[in-house]
């Protein structure tokens, strides 16, 4: 199974690619959310576009792509570290059809990307306009836009897997060839999604590009990480207060936690609550 991001480049034509593949990792991502296909699909996307943004990163830190809305999707959020470990979470605020334009799902909401520097301890945000009825014509106009580059996206996420392709016309690609950028447009239209989702990268550029040249870089690992916190929860209860706590432990029977990003609970009885709270002996020095 695959769960990586490749660059990928048409050296005889000047023209470039990447192409992501998701298993493990995506069923990883949405395991026991029962997300209907609508939002598994938006989820999905802006999942393999946050790793193709990572994909360019040239130091550490983090990239987040957060949409809040009007409409059913109150919150979507996607993270990827410049080590490519992901995670994200979808919210509603009511029952969301299987099948639904991207108007109807975030109604007039908007798509914030978080560009974080751990090195330099800097944050660069912007937002990416959406254009056109679909979330691939919005990433392509936020690409050919950033980078200065023709760019096309083809983008698929199902139960089985998520999957990707990005081509970009670089400068003095028409040079090379006139017809090259509009020839492997062409080819790369006929992709489906089947083939996105479950064809290997090697076996799905064969497909798309047999009578091409075509140069496989080595993959980036892609992998789901959410651990569990318990220090960062036990010390949110410990600002919360001992009485307040306390009284919802009475008035619940036990104190839940639920981390919706990770999605798991932690929960905390009694015992656990005298151990959280127990005052420390002092020291005599």
């Amino acid at each position: 199974m695959t769960n990586s991001i490749q660059r990928f480049l048409f050296k005889e034509l000047n023209i470039r690619g990447q192409v992501i593949q998701l298993n493990e990792t995506w069923h990883s991502l949405i395991k026991d959310r029962h997300y209907p296909a609508s939002i598994r699909q938006l989820l999905g996307k802006l999942a393999a576009f946050s790793v193709i943004m990572t994909n360019g990163m040239k130091h550490k830190g983090r990239i987040t792509l957060q949409i809040q809305g009007s409409g059913p999707i109150t919150l979507l959020v996607v993270e990827v570290t410049h080590d490519f470990k992901i995670r994200g979470v979808a919210k509603t605020n009511e029952t969301v059809p299987d099948e639904a334009t991207l108007d109807a799902l975030l109604g007039d909401g908007k798509i914030l990307v978080t560009l974080e520097n751990t090195q330099t301890d800097h944050n660069f945000q912007s937002y990416v306009d959406r254009v056109g009825d679909t979330i691939e014509e919005t990433f392509e106009n936020f690409l050919s836009q950033s980078e200065q580059l023709p760019s096309k996206i083809w983008l698929a996420a199902t139960d089985e897997g998520l999957g990707g392709v990005l081509i970009q016309k670089m400068p003095e690609s028409d040079s090379l060839d006139a017809d090259g950028w509009d020839r492997i447009h062409s080819l790369t239209t006929t992709v489906t999604d089947q083939e996105l989702t479950q064809l290997d990268v090697e076996s799905l550029l064969h497909n798309l590009f047999h009578e091409e040249t075509v140069e496989l870089y080595e993959p980036n690992e892609i992998v789901y990480e959410c651990p569990e916190d318990r220090e960062r929860v036990t010390n949110m209860l410990k600002s919360l207060g001992e009485e307040e706590v306390r009284s919802i432990l009475e008035e619940q029977g036990e104190v839940v936690i639920h981390n919706e990003m990770c999605n798991f609970h932690m929960r905390f009885n009694s015992e656990d609550l005298d151990e959280l709270f127990a005052e420390k002996p002092s020291t005599i020095q």
